[in-house]
């Protein structure tokens, strides 16, 4: 599998940029799964839903299936956050694995930039970003692209993962 993320500064266009590149990427024909690090405590479960009162009775791990989806929900229980190695290995095999977040991580990365946020671009001290995909005019040794020419940051991530 490969692998590429798109990081960023809170606000900075990251979700929007990785929901356009997977719909691009999976419409030239590739599969793509996505991996979203959340620095806050998330719950995808809801109080007071069966799989929720499993959690919440102790359970390490609970699956929850349906018809159209299964989701497979682990409890850390005050075990560390797993690293993004362990995490890649729980996929199934694809082409592509876009990875939002993991600023920190080796992996290279498109740094999603929005001149609101008010702060310079991580680039300039993170050399795992490749480029910058950014709403306003960046000053970059990188390649810069628009925010939202999906089609042309798709098109650099293919070429960079030898897709």
């Amino acid at each position: 599998m490969k692998i590429y993320g798109i990081t960023g500064w809170k606000n900075g266009g990251k979700t929007g940029l990785v929901e356009r590149l997977v719909a691009e990427i999976t419409a030239r024909g590739f599969a793509v799964s996505t991996i979203k690090h959340a620095h806050h405590r998330t719950d995808v479960d809801q109080p007071g839903r069966d799989s929720f009162r499993h959690r919440e009775a102790g359970a390490q791990q609970v699956l929850l299936s349906s018809p159209n989806r299964w989701a497979l929900m682990s409890e850390l229980r005050d075990a560390p956050e797993p690293t993004l190695d362990e995490l890649l290995g729980h996929l199934s095999p694809v082409d592509l694995v876009l990875i939002e977040g993991y600023k920190r991580d080796a992996h290279p990365k498109v740094e999603a930039f929005r001149t609101e946020n008010g702060k310079p671009t991580l680039a300039s001290e993170n050399d795992t970003i490749r480029a910058v995909a950014a709403d306003c005019a960046v000053e970059s040794n990188l390649p810069v692209f628009d925010l939202n020419d999906t089609g042309a940051i798709a098109d650099f991530i293919l070429a960079e993962v030898g897709l």
